[in-house]
């Protein structure tokens, strides 16, 4: 589905906007604020970057522990290397496999994260950063004829942003 956003300074341009709309014949269904005391980002559905960086790093984390435990033992096993002399030769194989596990998970966390958190949400935090400091969205979804009727209408109210999204 696509979408038309407008940033809108203040809650009194968002609501002239969302009443131009309707006035317009652009169906309640199709138009929503998002704002405070209206829809959160969260419930209109704009990806929060920090859930979907946890998400990808839990999701590495089930490839990437088992394998660098195997890499771990792997290596630990074709090195002979003798880190623990208590723990004998099995022992010091399974040190190494848990020292592989925790690099593996020192993997998923900064790599999933920290890719997750830079390129996971796409243009939705823009948004989210605006909607924090205090502005408000008016969003029309639909066809790109519904969309341009829309463009002429809101950019009458003079928002700071006016584009197109898809999420």
């Amino acid at each position: 589905m696509n979408y038309l956003i407008a940033v809108l300074s203040d809650r009194i341009k968002a609501e002239e906007a969302y009443t131009a709309l309707e006035k317009a014949n652009i169906p309640q269904s199709q138009i929503a604020i998002v704002g405070k005391g209206y829809k959160t980002a969260d419930e209109f559905g704009l990806i929060d970057p920090n859930q979907q960086a946890k998400k990808r790093a839990i999701q590495m984390a089930y490839w990437l522990v088992p394998f660098g435990f195997a890499a771990g033992y792997a290596f630990n096993l074709i090195t002979g290397l003798d880190t623990l002399d208590w723990a004998g030769e099995p022992g010091n194989h399974i040190v190494g496999g848990i020292l592989g596990a925790i690099g593996g998970a020192m993997g998923s966390i900064f790599v999933g994260g920290g890719v997750g958190l830079s390129t996971g949400s796409g243009d939705a935090l823009p948004y989210r950063n605006r909607l924090n400091a205090g502005k408000y969205l008016v969003i029309v979804k639909g066809s790109e004829l519904l969309q341009q009727q829309a463009t002429g209408i809101l950019r009458s109210f003079q928002p700071e942003s006016l584009q197109g999204y898809r999420p």
